[in-house]
């Protein structure tokens, strides 16, 4: 984690007449989030480079992998082959996804430093994306924070909007959200990317969640993650490229960039500590690796000045 100067809403913006010290965290989810939306599976090896490339630029933590089947998600075959290939870095944290007591097990034997157990706030998604039911999801996140013995971070997707039961009751949210505080880090996300800046602030403000994990699919990603640390998040997902969607919202364009994310940071007057310049070399390689033009704009227009 890096100590960043950030602000309450005022006059002069996010930084305003109020700033104070904080921590604020940034996570590039583009090894596992990114990377699973893809036609195509690289190989192992291949992102165990991508995540080391990324550890190389002084991001404090990199979601790498997802315990998940292979058949389900062949984009994220091969995980422990991942995590062993992996060169460690001091004071980057390397997190694992798991969504049931089977990837808990894989996550356990890989020996990675955090665990990020998910579930979505509807009783859809979760049948869709886990084939269980919501009670069940979040009995099996409640198990696995209860027996983990490395952090855990708890990610409730959907928390915006879900693609099929549309708005998502912020009650509902905020009572998944109570259920995980002082045990977990709770992360809210738009999965879908349908969230606007005041619903943002005023449901991490609610929930008291520490994190934010947003898409730009309607171009409010980057507002909604200055909405999230004005409303308190002390942890920003983002992907390198802008890598990402859902595979269950055909039209849910990637995550926020995090190079995009950093230059708007980084000009907001919030030091990241994070290398633009080599995340940019990041993004354009992997456009070379993917033969496609990614979602960021940083990476092509270039850092400035």
């Amino acid at each position: 984690m890096h100590a960043l100067t950030v602000g309450r809403r005022g006059p002069g913006g996010i930084v305003g007449n109020y700033a104070l010290r904080v921590r604020l965290t940034l996570c590039d989810v583009g090894p596992r989030d990114g990377l699973q939306n893809e036609p195509e599976a690289l190989a192992p090896a291949v992102r165990a480079d991508l995540v080391g490339r990324l550890a190389a630029t002084g991001l404090p933590r990199i979601e790498a992998v997802s315990f998940v089947r292979d058949d389900r998600v062949p984009q994220m075959a091969g995980a422990e082959q991942v995590v062993a290939a992996v060169e460690r870095r001091p004071g980057v944290e390397l997190s694992g996804l798991v969504l049931n007591e089977r990837g808990w097990e894989r996550f356990r034997a890989a020996g990675l430093d955090r665990v990020n157990v998910t579930f979505a706030a509807t009783e859809s998604f979760n049948r869709a994306n886990g084939n269980v039911s919501l009670a069940d999801a979040v009995a099996t996140a409640e198990s696995i924070v209860a027996g983990a013995d490395v952090p855990a971070t708890v990610t409730i997707s959907v928390c915006f909007g879900c693609p099929f039961e549309g708005r998502v009751d912020d009650g509902v949210v905020a009572e998944l959200a109570a259920r995980f505080a002082g045990r977990a880090e709770v992360v809210l996300a738009d999965t879908i990317g349908v969230a606007t800046p005041s619903h943002v602030r005023a449901l991490v403000e609610r929930t008291g969640a520490e994190g934010f994990h947003g898409h730009n699919t309607r171009n409010t990603g980057y507002a909604n993650a200055l909405a999230a640390v004005e409303g308190g998040a002390r942890l920003l997902d983002a992907s390198v490229g802008g890598l990402g969607g859902c595979p269950y919202a055909p039209k849910a364009t990637g995550n926020v960039a995090t190079e995009d994310l950093v230059y708007l940071l980084d000009g907001e007057g919030v030091e990241t500590g994070v290398d633009l310049d080599a995340l940019i070399a990041i993004s354009a390689w992997l456009e070379g690796l993917l033969g496609r033009r990614l979602e960021g704009y940083v990476y092509r227009a270039g850092n400035w000045p």
